[in-house]
């Protein structure tokens, strides 16, 4: 038997960002992963604004901001007409906050490296987890696979999409399938790509969507959306087929730019996956937390990318997470499990509307797009859309989710 403050499930960034946010506020947690060490899965991540915010608070943004070039604007051209709209990611009172594209791995490790060398333990896989009532309240118990039985007084799943924590401890709907599904892939130019930096979009009336946007002067991300009925089936995992058929089926009325930009990818960071979602209702009446237990990141609003909020949502989580424990260690020098559940409780309601809202703008963010040629889905893209809606997105992409609290001690918790 071992016993933990807070135990986090998964190391991908939700999981380590709520480490590193607890880190700040004098919280030691370990976190289990059942992979053998980081996971990078996809190539590249869209932070916006509001992520910035959150790494400021988690005191890690420094680490990548002047990598990566920033991007303040996009280009949406309707490729059947030709007509192009500039969209601003600016704003005039945050103008210095703008996207950025990053690699998902450097976000990975600049957050593994805030937490101490035994914070992560990697080939670990839960094979159970029941609570047990202790002093009004409740602690978790989490069965390891290799016969380890863990207490923990708070439990947090950051396990995904698909997460256990979310299914098994807190009953919440399993995410759908949206009807669409994504390409994705980073191009690279060692010579460099000579394009300015700024976000290209391509819509056309044939139900999908692409682009590309610079992460630097040599690598650029790409993408392709559209909807299901599109290929009738599942496309191919094989990275060289996908590409092919990307160039060959899907690419052939978009520009040429386009289409070199796709032969360039590395065949590594090309991937296929439909788009799932939870409905935005299920968060709103579901339970986010019940007792010490919680999620998030993906375990808790998992979205379509058509907004790209799914790890920035994923940060902002993190930090409100370390606002609430925050609290609770300036008041007392240890996790008390009532309290620990009064405080995922305030978390649960600041985080339920919030998630919820960006689940459903990022839906039909992307419905819009795809929506074809018919002169009422034109209305909602180009004048509902493009041109009332966008200063909504903006608050959207530039809320600011606040500071971590002064704790004026962060020395480990112990019992």
């Amino acid at each position: 038997m071992e016993e933990e403050d807070v135990v986090i499930v998964g190391a991908g960034i939700a999981g380590l960002a709520t480490a590193v946010a607890l880190k700040r506020v004098g919280i030691r947690a370990l976190v289990i992963e059942k992979s053998e060490g980081l996971r990078a899965t996809g190539a590249t991540l869209s932070l916006y604004p509001n992520a910035w915010f959150a790494m400021d608070a988690l005191g890690v943004s420094h680490k990548l901001i002047n990598l990566y070039t920033p991007c303040k604007r996009a280009y949406i051209t309707n490729v059947d007409t030709g007509a192009t709209r500039e969209v601003s990611f600016t704003r005039a009172d945050r103008s210095g906050a703008v996207l950025r594209v990053v690699h998902r791995k450097a976000l990975l490790e600049a957050l593994a490296e805030e937490l101490p060398k035994d914070t992560i333990r990697f080939s670990s896989k839960l094979t159970s987890i029941r609570t047990k009532a202790q002093k009004g309240s409740s602690i978790a118990l989490i069965q390891m696979e290799d016969g380890t039985t863990i207490r923990a007084k708070a439990l947090i799943g950051c396990d995904g999409v698909h997460s256990v924590v979310a299914a098994r401890c807190l009953g919440l709907t399993v995410p759908i399938n949206s009807g669409r599904w994504a390409v994705r892939g980073l191009a690279r130019f060692p010579q460099g790509h000579g394009l300015n930096h700024d976000f290209q979009q391509f819509v056309t009336a044939g139900a999908k969507r692409a682009g590309f946007v610079p992460l630097n002067d040599k690598e650029l991300y790409w993408f392709l959306t559209g909807k299901a009925t599109l290929i009738g089936k599942d496309m191919a995992r094989d990275p060289k087929v996908i590409q092919k058929e990307v160039i060959d089926k899907f690419a052939q009325d978009l520009p040429q730019l386009y289409t070199v930009i796709v032969q360039h990818s590395d065949l590594s960071t090309i991937t296929w996956a439909p788009l799932l979602h939870r409905f935005p209702w299920d968060i709103i009446f579901g339970n986010v937390s019940k007792g010490n237990i919680t999620v998030a990141g993906d375990a808790m609003h998992p979205m379509t990318p058509d907004i790209g909020q799914n790890e920035c949502a994923a940060l902002e989580d993190a930090v409100v997470l370390g606002q609430q424990f925050g609290e609770l260690i300036a008041q007392r020098s240890r996790l008390v499990p009532l309290e620990v559940a009064q405080a995922l409780t305030k978390y649960a309601q600041k985080r339920r509307w919030r998630a919820a809202g960006l689940i459903a703008t990022s839906y039909l963010s992307g419905w819009v797009q795809l929506g074809g040629s018919g002169w009422f889905m034109k209305f909602l893209r180009d004048v509902m859309f493009y041109r009332l809606l966008h200063n909504k997105v903006l608050d959207v992409i530039h809320y600011d989710c606040g500071k971590l609290p002064c704790v004026s001690s962060c020395r480990e918790l112990k019992n």
